[in-house]
């Protein structure tokens, strides 16, 4: 069973590294990649032990709290001609939080905010150095990416080493005689 989590995570990962280069690439997240992450995520649960009640039904709901509001700014932000997010970039958020806690997905959503602010002021800056012509468009599913990344590499790094048939050293100080 532990395989096939960890054989999920590592295509999670790819799936993650796909939309980033889909995102600076084309502006865009393919509606394939986001159905792929959220359709794969039962069956992640199922490799990880959550019970169906009330484990899985939590990981919904908690999903699906997530994607009301998102949709909600989504559609307010199209009717006032404002971007805020893309819709791309909302369906990205709501599959991972299919895959993520509570916790660990407020903890993607720190990383992505100081990610993403950085690509804005390096947006900021290609504006003033070079004045493009083209305003162009801050590809967020890239700060997304790197949020989810940072999350998974820090939740389940340290459990796969024994998976992976790796031996977890623990880091021992050298105290001197005293």
């Amino acid at each position: 069973m532990e395989y096939v989590k960890y054989g999920l995570l590592v295509a999670l990962a790819i799936a993650l590294v796909f939309a980033a280069i889909s995102d600076i690439r084309h502006r865009r997240i393919e509606n394939w990649v986001n159905a792929a992450i959220a359709l794969s995520a039962p069956v992640f649960w199922w490799a990880s032990g959550l019970a169906l009640w009330p484990d899985m039904a939590m990981q919904f709901g908690f999903a699906l709290l997530i994607c009301v509001p998102l949709v909600t700014l989504w559609g307010i932000g199209q009717s006032l001609g404002i971007v805020v997010l893309g819709g791309g970039d909302v369906k990205f958020l709501g599959a991972l939080a299919l895959w993520l806690t509570p916790l660990a997905f407020l903890d993607l959503l720190l990383v992505m905010a100081f990610v993403g602010g950085a690509i804005a002021v390096g947006f900021i800056v290609r504006r003033v150095v070079w004045k493009p012509k083209t305003p162009g468009t801050v590809p967020y599913g890239v700060a997304i990416a790197a949020g989810a990344l940072w999350v998974l590499g820090w939740t389940h790094l340290p459990e796969a080493a024994p998976a992976a048939g790796l031996q977890r050293t623990r880091y021992k100080p050298v105290r001197p005689n005293a």
